[in-house]
């Protein structure tokens, strides 16, 4: 008699919030939930009360919400009665050659909207419900010059039914007849005090438990990316949630997570070079060949990548205004050589010796 069981209806399955990535359990649901970005929630708030929405681009670095802004203001404009018949989510970097767009794109957005404006919603809610469909292209930077041509034709002919919003990371790689058809809204990197809030607010309903300077260490590591700050967050809890007993979040689990090297091994790394991460060259500091080799070795007994480690020790050697600007170029160029080399399949341990030998001789030139 199972098989004559009822079935679930098409969609209606649901994923347990346990099991559910906190990135999706967590992602803004309006418009006003939204991280940091002001001006661009401002302008799209009043186009939410005129229900009007232009052709909109979407650009800057990735984690800063965009693809969430455009969810939530279309779950806004629709409902979610209407959502599904009424808005097509196309990724881009999957789904991007020419054939996706004379068909897929093509085919959505000639269609004409069957269902009336207004109306009261399955939830009880009364949503605008504009007499157009909304087409969202995540990643669009990924699609091919000539899938990009195809769609300026696409935008125009059926812009009285149909509203597009191109997300991306580099706006550049749009092409500017395309571009120009649109509405442009950059996002920049989320700010400290309204990522951490975010932050906070998931740790506490998570029930996280983490020593003190976790969570700005790992907004600090995110670099304004709010959705690897979560995914560290939820790795490191699961991390730690397993042992028996449940031990707090540490700052050591973070570094290993993300991949970045920590500060104490840096500054090892730069001293033996003979430079002080506050006052510049100091030759007192600096070791000889076995010393410079010892600390290496460190860097690839610990399993730190070689790359990682070039780009931290670029960061905090070039900004230093009292080292002389002939030993920083000399410096930045064993960088680079070593960089190329790591590339091109280069021993790590070998690469980073020596690059270092070559730091530290030209910090001691004069």
């Amino acid at each position: 008699m199972a098989a004559f069981a009822p079935r679930p209806a098409a969609g209606a399955m649901t994923t347990d919030p346990r099991l559910q990535p906190w990135v999706e359990k967590y992602r803004p649901k309006t418009i006003d939930d939204v991280s940091s970005q002001e001006h661009t929630v401002a302008v799209l708030r009043k186009s939410l009360l005129s229900t009007n929405l232009p052709h909109m681009l979407f650009y800057g670095p990735p984690g800063t919400g965009k693809t969430s802004t455009i969810l939530a203001l279309a779950r806004q404009l629709f409902g979610p009665d209407l959502f599904k018949s009424r808005v097509l989510e196309l990724n881009a970097s999957d789904e991007r050659g020419i054939s996706v767009v004379r068909e897929k794109i093509k085919t959505f957005a000639r269609e004409t909207p069957r269902h009336g404006a207004g109306g009261v919603s399955s939830d009880g809610k009364t949503y605008p419900c504009p007499p157009y469909k909304l087409i969202i292209l995540d990643e669009a930077d990924s699609m091919t010059q000539d899938a990009q041509s195809a769609l300026r034709r696409i935008m125009e002919t059926y812009s009285r039914i149909t509203r597009f919003c191109l997300v991306c990371n580099y706006v550049t790689r749009i092409i500017e007849p395309l571009a120009s058809r649109c509405s442009k809204f950059r996002f920049r990197p989320l700010a400290q005090g309204s990522t951490q809030a975010r932050i906070e607010m998931i740790a506490k309903a998570e029930g996280v438990d983490a020593e003190d300077g976790v969570l700005p260490l790992i907004l600090e590591l995110a670099g304004g990316d709010l959705r690897k700050a979560i995914t560290y967050l939820q790795t490191a809890q699961r991390l730690h949630s397993a042992t028996e007993p449940p031990t707090p979040i540490s700052s050591i689990s973070i570094h290993e997570i993300s991949g970045v090297v920590p500060d104490d091994l840096i500054t090892h790394l730069l001293s033996v070079m003979g430079v002080d991460r506050e006052s510049g060259v100091d030759l007192s500091l600096s070791s000889g060949f076995e010393g410079v080799r010892t600390a290496v070795k460190r860097v690839g007994r610990e399993g730190w990548s070689a790359g990682q480690v070039l780009e931290q020790i670029h960061d905090a050697l070039i900004p230093l205004p009292t080292i002389p600007a002939i030993q920083k170029s000399i410096a930045a160029m064993a960088i680079a050589e070593c960089d190329k080399g790591l590339c091109e399949g280069g021993d790590e341990e070998l690469q980073l010796l020596e690059c270092c030998l070559r730091v530290k001789e030209a910090m001691e030139r004069q």
